[in-house]
């Protein structure tokens, strides 16, 4: 079976929401556009102006009711929309800082008892990932299947929050791929390592509630807490649901 892509996912704020895409322009040594582009740090950040790491920010390993936001980035304006079951629609530009103010009010209610509270929102000149380069994602459709199979439920790719996913591969196949160039359509990336995963897996991305044990059931079945891979981006180009992948 050829490898396709089938899934491209962004996340303009950092744990705050996601939205799919039809289409993307990759660009070397950067990370998706706009994925991970702002991010939330708490009150009890530190922070020089650059990326930081994750612990420094709110995010749904703490507060697993921010995993149900869904958000729609208008590119044009930077404004972004954000959704929520158990909350009212929001629109705001983060840069505006009255209007990230609202944010900070609506965004409050998620945020569990005795956590640090979110203060600001901070941007950093390329996506806040965790990883401490500039990275792209890739998550294998086949080892969600097996893992989901094994835990006797479906699992959803939007517990993941990955960039890029791939349908076709081997389960698990993905992990032989560190160290190696890969093409995704007209792109080339190189596989840098493994994603090891947190408690914001074991959310359900439509409610935000606590609902499967995704770090027990890597570990009992796999010896390890790692779902996907990191890249970084060699050669650029445009990528679009349904592109080849090949080695």
């Amino acid at each position: 079976m050829t490898a396709r892509l089938r899934h491209i996912c962004r996340h303009p704020i950092k744990a705050h929401g996601r939205e799919e895409l039809a289409s993307v322009l990759l660009s070397p040594g950067a990370c998706l556009p706009w994925d991970r582009h702002w991010a939330v740090a708490h009150e009890g950040a530190r922070l020089d102006g650059g990326w930081a790491p994750c612990q420094n920010f709110t995010r749904g390993a703490k507060a697993p009711g921010l995993m149900a936001i869904t958000a729609a980035l208008d590119e044009a304006t930077a404004c972004v929309r954000l959704s929520h079951p158990d909350l009212p629609p929001l629109a705001f530009r983060p840069d505006d800082p009255a209007e990230a103010a609202r944010f900070l009010d609506w965004v409050a209610p998620l945020m569990p008892e005795g956590r640090a509270r979110p203060a600001r929102i901070v941007s950093a000149g390329r996506g806040m990932t965790d990883s401490a380069f500039p990275s792209v994602a890739i998550l294998s459709l086949s080892s969600l299947t097996d893992l989901s199979e094994r835990m006797g439920r479906p699992l959803s790719i939007h517990r993941w929050r990955g960039n890029l996913w791939i349908e076709g591969w081997e389960p698990w196949a993905e992990f032989d791929l560190i160290g190696r160039e890969i093409r995704v359509g007209p792109t080339l990336l190189r596989v840098e390592e493994r994603i090891t995963r947190c408690r914001a897996t074991m959310a359900d991305p439509e409610t935000g509630v606590v609902d499967a044990d995704t770090l027990g059931a890597l570990e009992t079945h796999y010896g390890h807490r790692d779902f996907g891979i990191y890249a970084t981006v060699l050669e650029g180009g445009p990528l679009t649901i349904g592109d080849e992948v090949r080695p």
